[in-house]
């Protein structure tokens, strides 16, 4: 004989699943992204003070709107989770939209800076609402230890470079190559390629052979170290995506199975009180 089931437990489970059904529609997160988008742009728009002086109380409003979206967002989700609504805070992403709607409550007045720059940190929600997105985010994360140990390989570089500077140009061009505080800062405007030629050309007239120098560090460290790290990520990003089509294709765990027969077993309920009410 099966147990009954309670009215309040029934109907929790009704507003639970009709929470399910619309957080899951692909309309629901384009309607969410679409306002993500619309709030970036008055976001933006409220940095004229011409337009603020106009329409700021249309900008607050707009605010306050948005604000209160974000928040039925995150009932919808946190209920659609039940009875197990930790599962919603088990996911960074929602932790990150959590923590910027809590934010967003800070009070006006010796807090208006911080409010203000709530305001601009709900831009970075459309990290979040866009899948594509949150995986190059995961694959950056990710990517950090591998590039960890590039930095540190690129700093022993930087280093070397640095003391070979100073002995060879340190006469020529004190100014940039006075010390080795010095060398480092021109070696790294010398990395990024910006205006390293006129830097060789200032010791090339006193010492031919230079550009061996210059070159050499730009060869090794601004093509070959870029190179390091395009392949840290990409090998990382491979991964992110095996990862998660892998959860996308993981079995139901026990949660969803209990779900699916909870709800079929309501509906075998009402089917068999349709059959009793017929007969």
């Amino acid at each position: 004989m099966s147990t009954p089931i309670r009215p309040c437990e029934s109907k929790m489970s009704k507003i639970s699943q009709f929470c399910r059904t619309i957080v899951k529609l692909h309309s629901f997160d384009q309607i969410i992204l679409s306002i993500v988008i619309i709030n970036g742009i008055i976001i933006g728009l409220e940095t004229s003070q011409t337009l603020n002086d106009q329409y700021g109380h249309v900008f607050l409003l707009f605010n306050n709107l948005v604000l209160g979206i974000f928040v039925l967002e995150a009932l919808l989700k946190i209920v659609a989770e039940a009875p197990r609504i930790d599962r919603y805070f088990r996911q960074g992403w929602n932790i990150f939209d959590f923590t910027i709607i809590v934010l967003s409550f800070l009070p006006t007045g010796e807090f208006a800076t911080m409010a203000r720059l709530v305001r601009v940190l709900r831009v970075t929600r459309l990290i979040s609402a866009v899948p594509e997105l949150r995986l190059i985010i995961a694959t950056l994360l990710r990517s950090l230890p591998g590039m960890a140990h590039i930095v540190m390989l690129l700093a022993v570089l930087f280093y070397i470079y640095g003391v070979i500077g100073y002995h060879l140009f340190h006469k020529i061009d004190a100014q940039n190559w006075g010390d080795l505080g010095a060398c480092l800062l021109t070696l790294f405007g010398v990395v990024t390629l910006e205006t390293w030629v006129d830097k060789m050309l200032l010791v090339l007239p006193a010492m031919p052979y230079a550009w061996i120098y210059f070159i050499s560090f730009i060869v090794l460290g601004t093509f070959t170290f870029i190179n390091l790290f395009v392949a840290v990520v990409i090998n990382n990003l491979s991964s992110e995506k095996k990862e998660t089509l892998q959860e996308l294709e993981s079995p139901l765990t026990k949660e969803d199975l209990l779900k699916e027969l909870e709800a079929t077993k309501e509906a075998l309920i009402r089917l068999e009180e349709r059959l009793s009410r017929q007969t």
